[in-house]
């Protein structure tokens, strides 16, 4: 059974597993997790990064060189802040794609999905390469699709709550539909959870806090690593149908005695 290619805008990734850069206790444990992940690209608040004096130590010193970098707009309230927060990332040199969030509730860090929309568009149409991270809300999905989004990055949890996939049939639906890629953002909290997600269809996983927050976090980076190779190979080999009722594993038929 072959697999097709992870690609998104035209660009393959070895990995269906993105991982982030905050929340580790050293920037040599995040370099180590890294590795450990298998990850090919991870995610930076461009407001993390020391962009306007590169002769100071930076966490790109301990990013490999090997690892596309997605900026994202972290912290961002409105539309014209991740606007400006995208264009401050290219500007430095960082990249033209963005994860990009637009924040709508300061408890939840639920985003703002009409924001989101007005973002998207306008970046897309200043050449950037835009994956949003959203609401399990298929309408929004596609209203991000036909804004041009490159991939939709609906959320399984609240960010950071490692509280897993909370409504699987949503994300069922928002597969059946998209067309882009479906990245699983922001919930994971543990490999299950991150299999799970690939099992239902997703295209790749993005999560930070599950692995930076572990008590081992290189051990974690490698369990989502497996977790998301096992949960996408399920996928592809087609579960059995659940039944209300039993059914005997080794059938009866010609067995001594019928």
């Amino acid at each position: 059974m072959t697999d097709s290619p992870f690609v998104i805008a035209g660009r393959t990734f070895a990995s269906r597993l993105i991982v982030g850069t905050g929340k580790y206790s050293s920037h040599a444990v995040m370099a180590q997790a890294h590795a450990a992940s298998g990850a090919d690209m991870v995610t930076v608040a461009v407001r993390r990064v020391n962009i306007s004096d590169r002769s100071k130590e930076s966490l790109l010193d301990y990013i490999d060189a090997g690892i596309f970098l997605l900026p994202n707009t972290a912290g961002c309230y409105t539309a014209e802040d991740a606007i400006r927060t995208a264009h401050l990332g290219r500007e430095a040199g960082l990249s033209n794609w963005v994860k990009l969030e637009v924040i709508g509730d300061e408890k939840t860090l639920f985003p703002d999905n009409e924001a989101l929309i007005d973002a998207t568009t306008i970046l897309v149409r200043d050449g950037f390469v835009v994956l949003p991270y959203t609401n399990d809300d298929l309408v929004a999905c596609r209203k991000l699709e036909d804004a041009g989004a490159a991939a939709i990055m609906p959320l399984g949890a609240p960010i950071g709550s490692g509280l897993g996939i909370q409504n699987v049939n949503n994300l069922r639906i928002i597969r059946e539909f998209a067309r882009v890629p479906l990245i699983v953002d922001a919930g994971v909290g543990t490999a299950s959870d991150a299999a799970l997600a690939m099992e239902l269809g997703a295209d790749g996983v993005l999560m930070n806090t599950a692995i930076a927050g572990a008590q081992e976090p290189i051990a974690m980076a490698e369990a989502m690593k497996h977790a998301v190779l096992a949960g996408r190979l399920a996928y592809l080999s087609g579960r059995i149908p659940r039944k209300m009722y039993a059914t005997a594993s080794s059938p009866v038929e010609g067995m001594v005695g019928r």
